[in-house]
């Protein structure tokens, strides 16, 4: 299965998620986004909640697949400070790297159609 099958496979699960019956329909507000609910993990909702918004900006544009280069391009920050960031959420969010950030920021934030 290539790369593009696979996101589209994805992409294709979000949208029958989101029309279950008694799934949760309403969007949760992270920053200046609003979420579908069922795209947020219960463990890490209250945390998410609580990050400021610069690391939510930073996750976001990680989510869309943006580089530490990227970001921090985009947001006129350094690099170092963007790692910062990106360790801070990881902190918070009790994850184990930004490996497991970037996953999680694609599920929050990468378009599902």
């Amino acid at each position: 299965m290539t790369e593009d099958e696979r996101l589209a496979a994805i992409a294709a699960l979000l949208r029958q998620a989101d029309g279950v019956p008694g799934a949760p329909r309403d969007g949760v507000t992270l920053g200046d986004e609003i979420v579908a609910a069922a795209r947020i993990p219960q463990r890490h909702r209250e945390a998410l909640l609580r990050l400021t918004p610069m690391e939510l900006t930073t996750i976001r544009f990680l989510g869309w697949g943006r580089s530490n280069t990227d970001i921090a391009t985009l947001l006129l920050i350094s690099e170092n400070t963007v790692r910062v960031h990106l360790a801070n959420v990881c902190r918070k969010l009790e994850l184990d790297g930004t490996r497991e950030l970037a996953a999680l920021a694609g599920l929050l934030f990468y378009p599902a159609d």
